[in-house]
């Protein structure tokens, strides 16, 4: 069989870009399924540690079980601003639109193939790199479909609500699947209300280091903590890829205006020790609703 001829550069980095996670759907819209079945198929040319392939893909397109999925993602929704105020979220209500919806599972059983520690001193670092290694290979073939949705014309987004065990447990019972297996990814699959402007990224001269890390270019803790607890929402949702494109720049960003939009958010290029980030750790304009707790 012939290699076939690769795909322009430039063809390829256009699907990227115009990549978006979407929350309006144009109602009343179908798809064929020889489409999704190519999207999925993108899915399954995923790299995997160890060629594990360590993953399923449920395809939902029929309504009365779309519907099904979307009750059970519209209570973890409700939970989720119940039990994690101040983030962000929006409601799942949108999932009505989809032309289909598609759940990523993970089989933990293939972390057997991963590199396994000889001695017991090695345990835990096995352990938990080989929990990177399924990791990364379920976002791997979750970055594929996206970009195979994107190719179709269509659009997507990424849920993490089905990694919850308790809404697992809920998708296990209704989709079939054993439940020590985990929806760790749902992707909603539509066609936009709108087209999207692209979503906030960091400069390229930020994220790029050559050759080393470059300490200037390292975000100090502190700038952790005013994208946590006051631009989050803002980045999140507005359609903009350059926060100087905010109307409101400076007023949002204040003080960080140059650490966000320059090169080097760090320019005394001093790092610091390792902290304690598991929980949010200040307040500020975007965390009311976690100070009413």
């Amino acid at each position: 069989m012939k290699n076939k001829p690769p795909l322009p550069c430039a063809d390829f980095a256009g699907v990227i870009q115009q990549r978006r996670s979407t929350r309006k759907f144009e109602p009343g819209r179908a798809v064929e399924r020889a489409a999704l079945d190519r999207i999925v198929d993108c899915g399954r040319w995923a790299p995997s540690g160890a060629n594990s392939q360590c993953w399923d893909f449920i395809t939902v397109d029929d309504p009365g079980m779309r519907e099904a999925v979307r009750q059970v993602f519209l209570k973890q929704a409700a939970r989720l601003l119940e039990h994690a105020r101040g983030f962000p979220a929006v409601g799942k209500d949108y999932l009505k639109n989809t032309v289909a919806i598609i759940l990523a599972l993970g089989d933990p059983r293939w972390k057997v193939c991963f590199p396994q520690p000889t001695r017991p001193e090695w345990e835990q670092e096995y352990k938990d790199n080989n929990e990177a290694i399924f990791l990364c290979s379920l976002g791997a073939a979750v970055q594929n479909i996206q970009l195979g949705v994107t190719a179709e014309g269509l659009t997507s987004a990424w849920l993490s609500g089905g990694g919850e065990d308790s809404i697992n447990r809920e998708l296990s019972a209704l989709l079939g699947y054993p439940p020590w297996m985990k929806a760790y990814a749902t992707i909603p699959v539509g066609y936009p209300v709108k087209s999207q402007d692209r979503r906030y990224r960091r400069p390229l001269d930020q994220v790029r280091h050559w050759n080393r890390y470059q300490p200037a270019q390292y975000r100090p803790h502190a700038m952790v903590d005013f994208y946590e607890s006051t631009i989050r929402p803002f980045a999140m949702y507005r359609d903009r890829e350059d926060l100087r494109d905010w109307p409101d720049f400076r007023k949002r960003l204040g003080d960080w205006a140059e650490a966000f939009t320059a090169a080097h958010p760090n320019p005394g290029g001093k790092l610091e020790a390792e902290a304690d980030f598991s929980r949010p750790r200040t307040a500020g304009p975007a965390t009311k609703a976690r100070r009413r707790r």
